[in-house]
């Protein structure tokens, strides 16, 4: 079985992360772009961004308010550090706002940036760092009855606890390093 959710997050650091010709169910996926240090050509940007229309795949820019113009992208991400109140001018225009939070503090800052969505992380353990504290799912379901409605779990979303967010009540989930690691979990997405 599979946690069936509204919205599937897949949040990629190179746009050769994913492939987009495996994508066939419609507006249900949201990439948001967040590039390391890995300079991309601004043309294989747009051309990924061209994709992502005619996939109606919802794409988004971290941090990066410059290149969301350049790439007409739907929205920006705001990560947890990112505390700019700039986003705010960004509610006039067509531009969606998603934002990625940690605690209790983080998440009324997203929401004084006015953040459609917002990323709680960490859900599960997560490989890279054993010792900090994750939610689990009865947290979870706790943050999400009363504090934000569009909160969306991310960290330690992977193959072996995927079934596990069907208990949960989220309108959808984000994935990160395991879209790198196991391509085959996109495979169960698509």
């Amino acid at each position: 079985m599979f946690a069936f959710k509204n919205k599937y997050f897949l949040i990629i650091e190179n746009i050769k992360d994913i492939n987009l010709n495996n994508i066939k169910k419609h507006n249900k996926f949201i990439i948001i772009y967040r590039p390391k240090e890995v300079k991309v050509e601004l043309i294989d940007i747009l051309k990924f961004r061209r994709q992502c229309k005619i996939k109606k795949i919802r794409f988004y820019v971290a941090n990066n308010l410059k290149l969301c113009n350049q790439v007409r992208a739907d929205g920006v991400y705001l990560s947890s550090y990112n505390k700019s109140l700039k986003a705010l001018y960004l509610k006039k225009s067509t531009f969606e706002i998603i934002g990625s939070a940690h605690n209790f503090n983080q998440i009324n800052q997203k929401v004084k940036q006015g953040c459609n969505f917002i990323l709680l992380s960490k859900l599960f353990l997560v490989q890279y760092s054993k010792e900090s504290p994750y939610l689990g799912v009865v947290k979870y379901n706790n943050y999400l009855r009363n504090i934000y409605k569009k909160l969306i779990p991310l960290g330690g979303i992977n193959s072996n606890n995927l079934n596990k967010l069907r208990n949960m009540k989220c309108y959808g989930f984000a994935i990160l390093s395991e879209i790198k690691k196991k391509p085959a979990i996109t495979n169960r997405l698509f």
